[in-house]
């Protein structure tokens, strides 16, 4: 069933586990968290990521992600992952997304403030939730722009581009969003080495806004960092790179292991090997506690 985010992560609170948000730029990896979030019967989200655009548009993705959901024996929220502007905001929404994040993060503070309340204000008309980014989250730990594989560049030190805790209570107050995507520590695509995470920094960031805490960069972690988190104030954590790894490994075990090679069994193997590494993270996310519907 198609849900808002602020739904999801509302149900999240009650019961103290976080949700996946799974990046969907294909039909195997869509089918693929819907059919793991089905047989755990735990609540997912769907997203799409605008870097993922030029691999599938959102005029063709969006409505086969909003039909899965609706079709779907668990509640789905269908997200816009780094929507860069109120343009490709409005598009998602247009086509039946149920949830958005604008990413303004690279803005100064007032102008990031402004665009974010102005996303908030059109998307509230049309009964949608948002997220918006405070800090950056970064493939070095360091701000900057994304790229489709979910690694930003920047120079800078990582403390720089941390989420404070005070200015995260403004931003909220005054922007009015669902949820904040914080960084403190996270990193998009494959660790390179061990990641250092704030927890104490979540933990204030948490307790000062009183909204779910998003974990960009979540794929990767251990489970005793996931744990910590979770019970830390994060409520969605975005996952993408490992799983979409163990697609392409998959992919390269099958080639390696079979002489004669069709495209649509690439789409099967890729599918089973994502469906078990996200299948994997929902347990995970779930913190042990009963979910709550």
């Amino acid at each position: 069933m198609l849900v808002t985010l602020k739904e999801i992560l509302s149900n999240a609170e009650k019961g103290n586990y976080a949700v996946g948000a799974f990046n969907s730029p294909t039909l195997e990896s869509a089918r693929a968290a819907v059919e793991a979030a089905e047989e755990l019967q735990v609540p997912i989200i769907l997203s799409h990521a605008e870097v993922h655009f030029e691999i599938t548009p959102l005029e063709v993705m969006g409505p086969i992600l909003v039909e899965l959901a609706k079709k779907a024996s668990v509640p789905v929220a269908v997200h816009l992952d780094h929507g860069s502007n109120l343009e490709n905001v409005k598009r998602a929404i247009d086509v039946g997304f149920s949830s958005v994040m604008i990413d303004a993060s690279h803005m100064s503070y007032e102008e990031n403030v402004k665009t974010v309340a102005e996303v908030v204000a059109y998307a509230q008309k049309h009964h949608v939730s948002v997220e918006a980014e405070l800090g950056m989250i970064t493939s070095s730990g360091i701000g900057g722009e994304e790229t489709p594989s979910g690694e930003h560049h920047m120079d800078g030190e990582a403390a720089d581009f941390y989420t404070d805790p005070e200015v995260a209570k403004d931003f909220v107050e005054r922007t009015e969003i669902d949820a904040l995507a914080a960084s403190f520590g996270t990193v998009h695509g494959i660790y390179l080495k061990e990641p250092k995470l704030d927890f104490d920094r979540l933990k204030s960031i948490y307790e000062n806004i009183q909204k779910p805490v998003v974990m960009h960069g979540g794929s990767g972690l251990s489970e005793e960092e996931y744990v910590t988190a979770i019970n830390s104030g994060v409520r969605k954590i975005n996952y993408y790179s490992y799983s979409a790894k163990a697609g392409a490994e998959a992919i390269k075990e099958y080639i390696d292991s079979h002489s004669n090679h069709f495209y649509h069994d690439f789409a099967v193997v890729a599918k089973e090997a994502i469906k078990k590494d996200v299948k994997r993270a929902m347990e995970i996310f779930l913190n042990k506690n009963k979910v709550v519907r």
